[in-house]
């Protein structure tokens, strides 16, 4: 490679989901990760083949150094968290090589070269990975499957009540304890077990903090039961007809959270509480949030909430099964937030 136009070396923060690079692009330096972790992927067919996630101290982009013919990257990467890297240019790197022992060389060329060979073996093996649908066609591609969300789950329910500690109502656990529940007993993919952790951890689930060591490592948890729950239901959802299952769309969900904010600060409960949906609608209306009264139809067909009722000065009011929706929205927000994760790894 010559030098003109090569890149140069340096640190380099990534936004989570930013990509690092797509499988084939050209390549022109490889990283050292300080910090964070990185998605290894190759698009397949509207989907993707999961290869793996790198952590801190590890290595990517090395491959391409020594193939010589092409320099072109063998699959694509993006971070999974904010993350911090090392860039290193080929440029750089081959006056590095170039100071080793010839027979040191020898040794990194030949392994490299047996592992291209493994990666091209992989690659002829992935026709299996994706299914398909009718005519020969890819079938949708969804990166959470429902085993993967009921297993991942089960794991998080099981090393709470084994290991977990409870601490002023909270119970504490060390993410490495649940990394080894994740790896050597349910053997969950790495990647899908990140990213279900992170998505739970956006939506407020769980929380991190510093253990003994400073590391942000402690998984705490306000009610560990919440999780049997949620396994329980998605179970019991993937067994039903599509017709049977229950469907909230986020605009449903965002109405609901009102309705329970709206009641919560009444400080009353129960299976039968009018709901003010015209001072929710004002709500929206003054944010800007397009939502109107037909978005609350789906709560209303699963039950939660009764028909609207137009009342004195064009007022509108249901009654709502509040106790009831507290009890599901957690599997709510779950499930839209797993909906909208799949959609993101289609695109």
């Amino acid at each position: 490679m010559s030098t003109a136009g090569a890149k140069k070396s340096g640190l380099k923060t990534y936004k989570p989901g930013e990509i690092l690079f797509n499988e084939n692009d050209a390549a022109e330096s490889l990283y050292i990760i300080q910090r964070g972790q990185i998605r290894l992927f190759r698009p397949k067919g509207r989907g993707f083949v999961e290869i793996g996630v790198l952590r801190a101290g590890e290595v990517i982009g090395e491959m391409a150094f020594f193939d010589q013919k092409a320099r072109r990257r063998s699959c694509s990467a993006s971070a999974m968290v904010t993350t911090d890297m090392v860039e290193i240019s080929f440029v750089a790197f081959a006056k590095t090589m170039e100071g080793l022992n010839p027979w040191f060389k020898t040794i990194i060329n030949t392994l490299a070269d047996r592992l291209r060979k493994t990666n091209e073996r992989v690659k002829e093996l992935e026709s299996n990975s994706i299914g398909y649908g009718k005519g020969g066609k890819v079938a949708d591609y969804k990166f959470f499957q429902n085993n993967d969300i009921i297993r991942a789950l089960s794991l998080i329910y099981m090393a709470l009540k084994t290991h977990g500690e409870e601490l002023d109502g909270v119970v504490n656990l060390h993410m490495n304890i649940l990394k080894f529940y994740a790896s050597d007993i349910f053997n969950l993919q790495d990647v899908k077990f990140e990213e279900f952790f992170l998505l739970l951890k956006d939506q407020g689930y769980l929380e991190l903090t510093e253990d003994e060591d400073g590391a942000m490592k402690l998984i705490q948890i306000a009610n560990p039961e919440r999780f049997k729950f949620l396994m329980s239901f998605l179970n019991n959802q993937r067994r039903l007809e599509d017709n049977k299952k229950l469907t909230i769309s986020p605009k449903c969900e965002m109405f609901l959270k009102k309705i329970m904010d709206q009641i919560t600060i009444k400080g009353i409960k129960g299976t039968a509480i009018e709901a003010d949906i015209s001072a929710i609608l004002d709500d929206f209306a003054a944010s800007g949030t397009s939502i109107s009264e037909t978005d609350l139809k789906e709560a209303i067909d699963q039950g939660l909430c009764d028909d609207l009722v137009v009342g004195d000065e064009n007022r509108i009011s249901s009654t709502v099964n509040y106790d009831q929706i507290v009890k599901m929205y957690p599997a709510i927000k779950l499930m839209n937030a797993i909906e909208r994760a799949n959609e993101l790894k289609t695109r």
